[in-house]
C-alpha cells in the first residue's frame, strides 16, 4: 500500500507537464516550484515583494491540502532571475517562515516567463514544528 499522495492546485499545466503541485510521501510534503500567479484570477504583480508574498500564500495552500503548514517547512529554495531582487523579499520570508527558520538556498536563473521575479520550493515533514499557522 503506497503512502503516496498527489496534491493539485488545478493549473492545466500540472497535467500537461505530468507534475504535481506537492507530493506527500509519508511525513514529507515536497512542494513544486510556486510562482507568484494568483491561481484564482491568473494574474500576477510586477512587484518582487507581493509576488514573494503570493508565492507564499500558494505554497501554504498546497501545504495546507498536503496535512501541514508553514511551520513544517525545513527546507527551501529561492529562485530569481535578478539576485539584486532578493534582499527586497526578506520581510515576506520572515514573515512567513522565520519561525520555521528553514535550511535555504537562494538561485539566480532564468524562469519560465519575464514577469515571473520569484520562485520557491519547499520541502515539509508534517509535525517539524509546533505551529503551521500563516502570517497575520
Amino acid at each position: 500500500m503506497s503512502d503516496r499522495k498527489l496534491i493539485s492546485s488545478g493549473s492545466p499545466f500540472e497535467a500537461q507537464i505530468g507534475y504535481s503541485r506537492a507530493v506527500v510521501s509519508g511525513e514529507w510534503v515536497f512542494v513544486s516550484g510556486c510562482t507568484g500567479y494568483d491561481y484564482k484570477t491568473g494574474l500576477i504583480s510586477d512587484d518582487v515583494a507581493e509576488q514573494a508574498e503570493q508565492t507564499l500564500r500558494n505554497v501554504d495552500e498546497a501545504l495546507v491540502a498536503a496535512g501541514a503548514g508553514v511551520g513544517d517547512v525545513v527546507r527551501v529554495r529561492y529562485i530569481l532571475p535578478d539576485r539584486a531582487d532578493f534582499p527586497k523579499t526578506w520581510p515576506v520570508l520572515r514573515a512567513w517562515l522565520g519561525g520555521a527558520r528553514p535550511a535555504a538556498t537562494m538561485i539566480q536563473a532564468g524562469l519560465m516567463e519575464e514577469v515571473m521575479k520569484f520562485e520557491i520550493e519547499v520541502t515539509a515533514r508534517k509535525g517539524a514544528a509546533g505551529s503551521s499557522e500563516p502570517p497575520v
